[in-house]
């Protein structure tokens, strides 16, 4: 960055530091000599590896964050949350049910739910938190599988939820019966899968890594596409 940029003071983990104003909180931890080695993952707002909550002056709200998005402001005290403590249930998927039951014996802490919202608006996804967890008590799965297909379970809305769930593992496990019981069977798919299992391609794939990487170049822009990619 150019010397002559302007630098704004900011609190990271309690110390002041003075970093380019405009950048994003991963930025300005690098500037400010931090090596990230955890913490930190695309830098791009998908993967939720570097979740973080900061406040602002003369604001009371704790607020919550993606480093990789969230810019920094003059005086905004921040702090990383390289992960959420957070147990997920160990299961079978195939031994339980695609309804209510499977959370009254895997994740009962969701009944606690209280509605307050706090989840929903904690949310660097903007995801209608709540509205998932209200879905899961209710027995909509496919519903809660649908609004929940867009986390990238940073965590923080475990952190805030008063009633102590981990939404995140909650709703992976609505996507997970959604997945393989309520959602449309692929007959193709498991006529491929036979397939594999039969052996169908082995001599293929044995050909294939006897190639060089100017063979499997070749092969691949020489292969056939029933679809046109220009």
């Amino acid at each position: 960055m150019e010397s002559d940029q302007k630098l704004i003071p900011v609190y990271i983990m309690g110390e002041k530091v003075m970093v380019p104003e405009g950048s994003t909180i991963i930025d300005a931890l690098e500037y400010a000599g931090f090596q990230l080695k955890k913490g930190i993952g695309c830098r791009e707002g998908f993967c939720g590896a570097c979740a973080t909550v900061y406040r602002l002056p003369g604001d009371f709200k704790l607020i919550g964050g993606l480093a990789c998005q969230t810019v920094v402001e003059p005086g905004m005290y921040l702090a990383q949350i390289p992960c959420t403590p957070a147990q997920k249930a160990t299961y079978n998927i195939e031994k339980e049910n695609p309804d209510v039951s499977s959370f009254l014996k895997l994740y009962p802490e969701v009944f606690r739910c209280v509605s307050c919202n706090t989840c929903t608006k904690i949310c660097p996804q903007e995801i209608e938190v709540m509205d998932y967890v209200n879905a899961i008590i209710r027995g909509d799965i496919a519903e809660a599988a649908d609004l929940s297909f867009d986390c990238i379970m940073c965590g923080l809305c475990t952190m805030r939820c008063p009633a102590e769930m981990a939404q995140y593992n909650i709703a992976l496990l609505a996507r997970r019966l959604f997945g393989r019981y309520l959602t449309k069977r692929s007959d193709y798919l498991y006529e491929r899968l036979k397939d594999i299992a039969d052996g169908k391609f082995d001599k293929e794939m044995k050909n294939i890594k006897q190639l060089s990487r100017e063979g499997l170049e070749k092969r691949y822009k020489e292969r056939d596409l029933d679809f046109d990619i220009t």
